[in-house]
């Protein structure tokens, strides 16, 4: 009986432990990832991958756990710039007497690529592959994403008032438009709207995105019921609550990621699952700004894809996503008064695959399957914190620090390797981020 003749394939991946995320709750031991021209090509025991594949590249990682890459869902990646400038301050006052004035001054297309940079080399060496950006000059987060190998969807924002960026609705819708134009046949860079929060964005324009977002297949991108008083104030002004508003515009459908969500009645959260939205949950953003809490095993419950996101670093501080399993699963468990609610598990599944999902990626990133994306992360767990490991799932939640991500890869090419980058020049970040620092401190706005 002849033997089927061994493949040829880029790289090999020999693991003490693969967690593909789908099925939910596997851990595969002593098996091993095969990638080949960008892709998963199998998950096989060690052994039958010895006997089936060869590569010129194979990587014994021994103590190490393969998971997909992180998909942080929401995030304003050149507000990296801000960090720490301003804080301990509630949601309205921090934006509109703190934040939106360094915008006015500070915002430019070369401030987004460099704050765009820093950010992105945070995340890849915390196990980030893929995020959803919501900023100004967003084609300067793409160059930006595409120079260090990172996927990226931008969503294009959209407000009533001027910026830097465009000087009114029609404006910024127009621009989006034409970065989806740019971009609709990249591998790395997907596109959306990002109309801001019901608060800044008025009816005509939310309708057009409406139609625009169906007629392109796009996702809309927006802050929705963040605060308590972003809910009363809308009933003041319209006499509806922002959810029921955008109902009526034609807004809640499967494209329309909810960014926060912490104000929700029953009603509203029928209304999410009858419609197919997904909830993108910021949990340590939201605590920093007692913002309020999402009731996220309520909205699991109902079938409602809850992803996770970290919000920018101005309101985080940092863009970990390790750190935001963690709280996620431990804040859904103290507001459901339940242990066992947001399971490890599913909290890992927030972060990859509904992540994904909610981003319209699915089927191309996400979980571990033959014939998605190599987007791939290998974390230690053999460190102090780490040990000893009974379940990989619980630890890489509860016990994982960011710093243990040793190798990234997106798309099958090699982003972090040993915890040092490959396509992101440390030294030149760290000068540019100290000029712009000294920049702003001489001229505080």
């Amino acid at each position: 009986m002849q033997s089927e003749p061994i493949q040829q394939v880029d790289s090999l991946l020999h693991a003490r432990w693969i967690v593909p995320v789908e099925p939910k709750n596997q851990i595969l031991e002593d098996h091993c990832l095969v990638i080949n021209k960008g892709k998963i090509v199998a998950i096989v025991p060690q052994l039958q991958a010895t006997g089936s594949f060869s590569s010129n590249n194979e990587l014994h990682l021994d103590n190490h756990v393969l998971i997909p890459g992180l998909v942080n869902a929401h995030g304003h990646a050149a507000m990296t710039m801000f960090r720490g400038f301003t804080d301990d301050l509630e949601l309205h006052d921090w934006l509109e007497n703190h934040i939106w004035p360094l915008e006015n001054r500070w915002v430019s297309e070369e401030f987004v690529l460099h704050g765009a940079r820093l950010a992105i080399a945070e995340m890849i060496r915390g196990g980030t592959t893929c995020f959803a950006d919501m900023y100004f000059f967003p084609d300067a987060t793409a160059r930006a994403a595409v120079q260090a190998n990172i996927r990226v969807q931008l969503a294009a924002p959209v407000l009533d008032f001027p910026t830097a960026w465009a000087n009114n609705a029609d404006e910024y819708i127009h621009k989006g438009t034409v970065l989806h134009d740019q971009y609709r046949n990249s591998e790395l860079i997907g596109t959306a709207f990002g109309p801001h929060a019901p608060y800044t964005v008025s009816d005509a324009p939310l309708r057009k995105i409406a139609m625009l977002a169906e007629e392109l297949d796009l996702p809309v991108h927006m802050h929705i019921h963040e605060t308590t008083q972003e809910v009363s104030d809308a009933i003041a002004v319209t006499g509806k609550r922002p959810l029921q508003r955008l109902h009526e515009l034609g807004l809640l459908t499967p494209r329309l990621l909810c960014v926060h969500a912490t104000q929700l009645l029953e009603e509203e959260i029928h209304l999410l699952a009858e419609n197919g939205c997904s909830v993108v949950h910021c949990p340590e953003s939201n605590m920093k700004l007692a913002s309020g809490f999402c009731p996220v095993q309520k909205l699991l419950d109902h079938g409602i894809n809850v992803a996770l996101g970290t919000d920018g670093a101005a309101s985080n501080n940092d863009l970990d996503m390790f750190s935001e399993m963690r709280s996620a699963a431990l804040l859904g468990k103290a507001v459901a008064a339940d242990a066992t609610a947001v399971s490890a598990a599913t909290a890992l599944q927030m972060a990859t695959l509904n992540g994904a999902r909610a981003l319209g990626l699915g089927d191309v990133i996400g979980s571990l399957e033959a014939g998605k994306a190599a987007d791939i992360i290998a974390v230690r767990l053999d460190t102090l914190n780490s040990a000893p490991v009974y379940n990989v799932i619980s630890q890489l939640v509860y016990s994982t620090q960011a710093s243990q991500v040793s190798h990234v890869w997106v798309g099958g090419r090699k982003v972090l390797d040993e915890g040092k980058l490959t396509t992101i020049n440390i030294q030149v970040l760290q000068e540019q981020t100290e000029s712009w620092r000294n920049r702003i401190l001489s001229n505080k706005v």
